[in-house]
């Protein structure tokens, strides 16, 4: 499959100082999370996952260096995998990360066969995936998952493109929960949380934690 525009330019420097921008180590990961909305991420994480035994195998689409990961196997998860489109965020993820499989590939064409996994799962990635290219995507999380689609990413009832650092095109928030379920409405809402920023510089916007299970 021939690169979308959003995978050129994810692919390249911009993603590169992103990933750079971005990195964090575990302590300064839930740091991050409490400063932006009042909350770790492991306590995000552990309201959805309580129930899942450590060997549920996880596939995060679009992983970056791996933090959620880390988070996750920190959480006694064993058996952990990730997709990440750029090379370079996968050689960090590499130096950071034991014992959980990254490997570098698209979100369009998941090199993994049907239902291998038990949770597909993405964290800030569907917001910068164009509306038009949504489906293929989340049909490719949906063929990789035996039971959940899990999710953390910005919230909006209706889909709605903004800036993101002076660039247009390649940042969109939605409910994305709700655009599975339109695309696969056997999907069922499991569990929905939402995340208001705490601090003032993004009064109004919010984030949500999502999980989907198939029922056919």
């Amino acid at each position: 499959m021939k690169q979308t525009e959003q995978e050129s330019f994810w692919s390249g420097d911009f993603g590169q100082q992103y990933t750079d921008r971005n990195t964090r180590d575990r302590e300064e990961w839930d740091d991050f999370y409490v400063q932006n909305w009042g909350i770790t991420k492991s306590e995000m994480n552990a309201r959805f996952s309580a129930d899942w035994s450590p060997d549920t195998r996880i596939l995060e689409v679009g992983c970056n260096t791996g933090m959620q990961l880390r988070g996750l196997q920190d959480a006694s998860f064993t058996n952990l995998y990730g997709v990440e489109l750029q090379p370079y965020a996968v050689e960090k993820a590499k130096q950071t990360t034991q014992n959980i499989n990254i490997i570098q590939g698209s979100g369009f064409e998941l090199p993994f066969r049907d239902g291998f996994f038990d949770v597909v799962c993405t964290n800030g990635v569907l917001i910068h995936i164009a509306p038009d290219d949504l489906p293929k995507i989340m049909d490719e999380m949906v063929r990789c998952s035996r039971r959940y689609i899990w999710g953390f990413e910005y919230y909006s009832p209706e889909l709605k493109a903004i800036p993101y650092r002076g660039n247009e095109g390649f940042l969109w928030k939605a409910d994305y929960a709700a655009l599975f379920q339109q695309r696969h409405p056997s999907l069922r809402l499991v569990k929905q949380e939402l995340y208001p920023y705490v601090n003032a510089s993004e009064s109004g916007n919010v984030d949500y934690m999502y999980l989907l299970e198939k029922t056919a």
